[in-house]
């Protein structure tokens, strides 16, 4: 994914590193965001145009807090002690072209296998048919190495050339010495699947690495206001072999995949 820079112990791309922030992103993040509406289904979707940012997670990962504190929003994506409880792709709107997506997450609570099916078709629908999408954040919980469907996401994100950002979450409910070591560990992992993509510490309480991530979102979405940023690759290429081989893991989604976690 290209050189990284290191800014407040999160390695991150230099894409993403040197964007120009509006000044007032330093205080609050996204504060036009509002919820747009949820789909169950592929027809019920915002229409296919514009740029949105997914993210993605497990259903106890804090992948509604994350959007949150990035956002500077308390509210914005409901949150819930009960894992699961995101049962929709929820969609927000940051400007008329512009959207976050909260995913379902995966690894789900305990509903019938027929909801279980309804989500798994939702999700499929989503990565496999969204040409707005421009970019994925993984959430992982920092107590836990990323589990066997963090790591179908982070490969189908390799495989179509989607860019993607790992936030390991809740890094506030461990030692910064703790912290550090699982921020390694995941880099160690990611190096040795020969995946480059960008990882940091995140905290929805304290706010790390909320800044770094929000700059990613602004290059994603290309919010930085003429900065010559390149198109997705995610656009182009999405017939080639890897992406016709990503397409049929797909329909097991979430089941497959080639880790334990």
């Amino acid at each position: 994914m290209g050189q990284s820079s290191q800014i407040s112990g999160a390695y991150i791309p230099r894409a993403c590193a040197e964007v120009n922030l509006p000044e007032q992103l330093n205080r609050i993040f996204f504060p036009q965001a509002v919820f747009l509406l949820s789909a169950d289904t592929a027809d019920q979707m915002p229409p296919d145009r514009g740029a949105e940012v997914a993210f993605a997670g497990r259903s106890n990962a804090g992948k509604s807090s994350a959007l949150n504190a990035i956002c500077g929003r308390r509210m914005l994506a409901r949150t819930s002690k009960t894992p699961g409880r995101t049962r929709l792709i929820n969609f927000f709107s940051v400007d008329d072209s512009r959207r976050l997506v909260d995913l379902p997450g995966y690894g789900y609570a305990r509903v019938p296998a027929s909801v279980k099916e309804r989500w798994q078709e939702s999700m499929a629908a989503f990565l496999d048919g969204r040409r707005c999408l421009r970019g994925i954040v993984v959430i992982v919980d920092v107590r836990q190495l990323p589990g066997t469907l963090d790591w179908q996401m982070l490969e189908w994100c390799q495989a179509v050339k989607m860019p993607a950002l790992l936030l390991l979450s809740k890094s506030d409910k461990l030692s910064r010495g703790a912290a550090a070591g699982a921020l390694a560990a995941a880099r160690s992992e990611l190096a040795l699947a020969g995946m480059t993509v960008p990882v940091q510490l995140f905290s929805a309480t304290t706010h790390e690495g909320v800044e770094e991530a929000a700059t990613c979102l602004y290059d994603w979405l290309e919010m930085t206001g003429g900065r010559g940023h390149k198109k997705s690759p995610g656009n182009k290429g999405r017939e080639s072999g890897a992406y016709k081989q990503s397409r049929r893991n797909l329909r097991d989604f979430p089941r497959s995949g080639r880790r334990s976690g």
